[in-house]
């Protein structure tokens, strides 16, 4: 037992563990509903615009959640939180399972959205407090990959191997549960950095005096304005193309691994992309370029059919963990955050983050009452909203920029 406790008290193991509690407890978990979806809707009789609200919704609680983790998280540190929240959201996962008609199944997804904040919050405030600034790219990025490897799984396996093999959705995300519930043991054996400053700074106010602070900080709002609707396209996206590639006609199976490329690309790519993000001078410039590329890979699907349709949703998927990894470094590189502000800071922009998830999907899905196919020109048309205020933004503030001058 000693040794175990020994091997993942240092940052290495941390991060990696935070990678796979990301990975299975967070986005296996969330993203198996958007294949399981169509198995769902037939069970429970939901239409288009119900399964478009199932799918957004745990973004509404999260918005509240975002902040109110950041702040707990700065007060008691990342290991008792992110523990708790493994244990509650194994169990409102589980729950999701139970449901009985739209209105349980929306009830519970609310819960579970609401929890799952404190996982990746309590990651992000983990390795600033192990990680050296030069580092904090790379490190920000395996959390990213943990995203996109559970994104990639969830869609990938959960509606054409286990809800078959295991009985259905209902144990299907009975059995996500379990298992993110588990993940709370290897979290009470690690430890707290020997330079903790979760207990400095921030904790000495309030959580207004906290969010009076970040509000007068113009770069976090453009940040988070760019959150908002990058990662509003992708949610409605992702939750839309698996009935949409069923609605062509495609088998379940291929249709369901078309969805899935998405996070292979997302997941092969995110590493050089936070690598490279360390290397350049302007993290913005980088962004800017990938969020390009994502808006051109959703606008495709508007137009392209049969295998075509296969290059749009890699080109789509190509750059979406990389960015949140970046634009999370940025947040906590803006100037006035530090490592004491990390968790709030992060909660302030998902804030806008969760706003965009929650409103994209259904707004989206109803224009699908034009044609099938126009969802996709509203999300190509708000990755670009994104470029915007990705413009707008002051490199010259930016904590990193100032050191490569």
């Amino acid at each position: 037992m000693n040794r175990i406790k020994s091997l993942i008290q240092n940052k290495w193991a941390i991060l990696i563990l935070g990678c796979l509690t990301n990975a299975i407890a967070v986005a296996v978990q969330g993203m198996s509903l958007s294949v399981l979806l169509p198995e769902i809707s037939n069970t429970l009789d939901l239409n288009l615009v119900q399964a478009g609200l199932v799918w957004g919704i745990a973004s509404l609680p999260s918005m509240v959640s975002f902040i109110i983790a950041g702040k707990i998280i700065d007060r008691f540190g990342p290991k008792i939180v992110i523990t708790t929240a493994c244990i509650l959201v194994g169990v409102f996962g589980a729950l999701r399972g139970a449901a009985v008609n739209f209105g349980f199944l929306l009830a519970f997804m609310l819960l579970f959205g609401f929890f799952s904040a404190f996982i990746p919050l309590s990651n992000v405030k983990n390795i600033g407090l192990w990680f050296d600034d030069h580092e904090l790219g790379l490190a920000n990025g395996v959390l990213s990959l943990g995203m996109a490897i559970g994104f990639f799984v969830g869609s990938m396996v959960s509606a054409s191997y286990v809800s078959p093999w295991i009985g259905g959705w209902r144990y299907t995300f009975l059995f996500y549960g379990i298992i993110a519930f588990l993940f709370a043991i290897p979290w009470l054996f690690t430890k707290s950095p020997e330079k903790d400053v979760s207990q400095a700074g921030s904790i000495k106010q309030t959580l207004w005096q906290d969010v009076k602070h970040l509000s007068k900080i113009r770069n976090l709002w453009l940040l988070g304005m760019v959150l908002m609707a990058f990662s509003g396209a992708v949610q409605g996206f992702l939750g839309y193309i698996p009935l949409y590639f069923r609605s062509l006609g495609l088998a379940d199976i291929r249709a369901d691994s078309m969805a899935a490329s998405f996070h292979l690309a997302s997941m092969l790519f995110v590493i050089p992309l936070a690598l490279l993000s360390d290397k350049i001078r302007s993290r913005k410039t980088l962004v800017m370029g990938a969020v390009v590329l994502t808006s051109l890979g959703i606008g495709s699907v508007l137009v392209l059919r049969g295998d075509a349709l296969w290059g749009a949703v890699i080109a789509a998927g190509l750059t979406r963990d990389g960015v949140m990894a970046i634009l999370i470094t940025m947040i906590l590189e803006t100037k006035g955050i530090g490592k004491a502000y990390a968790g709030i800071a992060t909660g302030f922009t998902m804030f806008f983050a969760g706003i965009g998830s929650l409103i994209s999907p259904p707004i989206g899905n109803k224009l699908a009452s034009i044609t099938p196919s126009t969802p996709f020109l509203f999300w190509a048309a708000l990755c670009a909203a994104g470029l915007i205020c990705l413009g707008l933004i002051d490199d010259s503030t930016m904590l990193r920029q100032k050191m490569m001058d």
